[in-house]
């Protein structure tokens, strides 16, 4: 595998381009004589280079790697036009892969591969983007300070009786804006204003940090309560440091019964796409239950297809119900939910 690191756009305006374009213009496109596929991937876990690795080794189809943040590569793809490189954009957050198809990236795919192995509320209707595992956005709480069963729902986060105990990222997180742009998606617009005011009035300081922050914060006792992804605090159970493995005995995580906010990691093939045959395969890779499982043991996410192990540490969180919401809505909400949170006061 070739790999071109997030490093090349590190820096700002005219020389983060010519390093990037300089290093770029290394990528050769396909030819009779060579197999091979073009990855942008805003994901950077070690694991995924494994994965790669593996399907290159199955397939003979060579992987060429470039790692950046997603807004960077989006504005790499666009500026690129008709001459990119890129075959495939793999990014993490349905509002990272609703810029990308609102920019007009994205190719519809026709697979019945990934039509029969991926629900319908994890792919783009149209098959612009697909979504190769998921990432739960839930209720964390402290143990010594919050029973389970004085939790219901999303609503507990902004019931007054939890005032200056909830701690949250700022509103500039995607994750944030995601979650809202569901509330939007699922509850109209006023329902969701409602909640994000009662949400900020709770807040137990100035929205500040990640979401680790914020496990951190509720485990020392800062907080009772806040919003964050599973995988996060997932990643504290089999730490080398002790006292990170008690952050993950310390805080619990509530899943609401009526539905659970589903974000994802997804992918799409890239309408200029030099490659596209091999890419699609490549997408198709991505569900079998050997991918799967990089996924899922790699960086504790839930994987799209059914059957596949979960770590021990998320399988202790138990089981739960996801909100059949398709992830594609969140997209069209996502202005609407930044102007939501600005009145609300969510800095």
């Amino acid at each position: 595998m070739n790999k071109i690191t997030r490093r090349v756009f590190i820096g700002a305006g005219a020389a983060t381009a010519a390093v990037a374009a300089s290093q770029l213009s290394k990528l050769t496109l396909i030819s009779a004589q060579t197999r091979e596929v073009n990855l942008y991937s805003s994901r950077h876990y070690n694991t995924d280079r494994r994965l790669y690795d593996n399907f290159t080794k199955q397939t003979g189809i060579k992987v060429n790697l470039i790692e950046a943040e997603a807004d960077p590569l989006i504005e790499r793809i666009k500026s690129e036009g008709r001459n990119s490189p890129a075959d495939i954009l793999i990014t993490v957050d349905a509002a990272r892969l609703w810029r990308a198809y609102q920019a007009g990236l994205f190719t519809p795919v026709n697979s019945k591969i990934l039509q029969q192995k991926i629900p319908a509320n994890l792919r783009e209707p149209k098959g612009h983007w697909f979504a190769f595992s998921e990432r739960l956005r839930v209720i964390m709480y402290n143990k010594n300070r919050v029973k389970p069963s004085q939790l219901s729902s999303y609503d507990d986060l902004a019931n007054p009786k939890w005032k200056g105990k909830v701690v949250s990222r700022s509103s500039s997180s995607t994750y944030n804006q995601s979650f809202v742009a569901w509330l939007i998606a699922t509850r109209g617009e006023a329902a969701a204003e409602k909640w994000c005011r009662g949400f900020v009035a709770n807040f137990a300081r100035p929205p500040q940090g990640n979401d680790k922050g914020q496990i951190e914060a509720v485990a020392a006792g800062a907080a009772d309560l806040t919003l964050a992804n599973t995988y996060y605090l997932a990643s504290y159970a089999n730490d080398k440091d002790p006292a990170k493995r008690a952050i993950y005995q310390q805080v619990g995580v509530f899943f609401p019964p009526k539905g659970v906010h589903v974000n994802v990691s997804g992918a799409g093939v890239l309408k200029t796409a030099p490659n596209r045959d091999a890419a699609i395969k490549f997408l198709e890779y991505l569900v079998t239950p050997e991918a799967q499982n990089f996924f899922a043991q790699g960086n504790n996410e839930y994987p799209v297809v059914q059957g596949v192990t979960l770590t021990p540490a998320l399988a202790k969180f138990g089981a739960f119900k996801p909100d059949l919401a398709n992830v594609a809505s969140y997209g069209p909400n996502l202005g609407k939910a930044v102007q939501v949170m600005n009145r609300a006061g969510w800095k």
